[in-house]
């Protein structure tokens, strides 16, 4: 059968003897991996590698050895409690292997656990678990994780009581981040928070995240659109001297403005339009992008946006050009361009 992301965990926390196993697949490795450690984690329970419940069997071994399979499936352990045989990284060619295996199968046996990459609607894996009565298979897309598994993955690193913005603000993260560094984010938040009573707040939470471009970077561009003129050439005097070269400057410039574009595009206001931008913005960068918006208003944002192609077209030509000069030199002209 097949059965969804958001119910797994649920259903396989609870014992069912009847239950055979699970085939985990999809194109993304880590987001397989980590979804396979939390459902196994939730059959064994805490202790259930300490107590030698959970056998483990690599696609390769499996080949050289096909009894291993039936040998870890059929093993009683001495420690009582639920058991499970994991194969990873399985393929078609493994799928005699599991048939008989499944065939073989009692109650009591261990739980089958198998990971796979990505899986063609005909695979021979699929057709193995999808059609049986005792099996599930739970196909992993590279969409986000919804409310109910960030809460869920909240819940688990010990951090509750979100409010309506701080939440947004971990959904959008969950957004933006691949599922082990936004797994990791959530860890830091908790080891952040730990102690604290106090409502965690989209400031702590910016802080925590991981950075998406360095931080110098981001405030010389910020020192840009918030005419900040003065700024502008000491920020990228420290830049150049750690060798951060114009053209990534230009760049994140350019999807700065590209943001703040659509943000004064919107019908609804500038705050609604980033609430859609992707990549999300969130915490006090949020803020400051907000104002920024609102006092540059859609014709100087498109202003501002043909200085930085016109820059980007003059760093990428075949012309030897001073790139540091030439960059700091259209920064200077978008902050005096966001002070008239």
């Amino acid at each position: 059968m097949k059965i969804g992301a958001a119910e797994v965990l649920r259903t396989y926390a609870r014992p069912d003897p009847a239950r055979l196993g699970l085939l985990i697949y999809g194109n993304d490795a880590m987001r397989v991996a980590l979804k396979r450690q939390e459902v196994i984690a939730a059959i064994i329970g805490p202790g259930g590698e300490a107590e030698m419940r959970l056998a483990r069997i690599a696609a390769a071994d499996l080949r050289r050895d096909p009894a291993a399979l039936q040998d870890a499936v059929k093993a009683q352990g001495f420690f009582p409690g639920p058991r499970v045989a994991f194969v990873e990284d399985a393929t078609d060619g493994l799928a005699p292997l599991l048939q008989e295996a499944m065939a073989a199968w009692r109650p009591g046996d261990a739980l089958l656990v198998v990971t796979a990459g990505s899986l063609a609607a005909k695979s021979a894996l699929r057709k193995l678990f999808e059609p049986h009565p005792g099996a599930h298979a739970l196909a992993l897309y590279d969409d986000p994780p919804g409310r109910d598994e960030i809460e869920a993955m909240l819940a688990r690193a010990g951090v509750s009581g979100l409010s309506r913005a701080a939440m947004a603000d971990v959904t959008a993260l969950a957004q933006a981040l691949d599922p082990g560094d936004f797994r990791q984010t959530l860890e830091k938040i908790a080891l952040y928070k730990l102690g604290d009573a106090t409502p965690l707040s989209p400031a702590e939470i910016a802080a925590c995240a991981p950075a998406t471009v360095e931080a110098e970077v981001d405030e010389i561009i910020n020192a840009a659109a918030s005419g900040r003129v003065a700024d502008v050439g000491p920020l990228m005097r420290r830049l150049d001297g750690q060798g951060v070269g114009a053209v990534k400057v230009c760049m994140e410039a350019t999807r700065h403005f590209r943001t703040l574009h659509g943000a004064a595009c919107d019908p609804a206001g500038p705050a609604s339009g980033l609430a859609r931008a992707r990549p999300p913005v969130f915490g006090p960068r949020r803020d400051v992008m907000l104002r920024q918006a609102q006092s540059l208003g859609l014709h100087k944002i498109e202003e501002a946006l043909g200085m930085l192609i016109e820059t980007d077209l003059t760093l990428r030509s075949p012309a030897r050009v001073p790139a540091t000069a030439v960059m700091e030199r259209t920064l200077i002209r978008l902050a005096t361009l966001a002070r008239r």
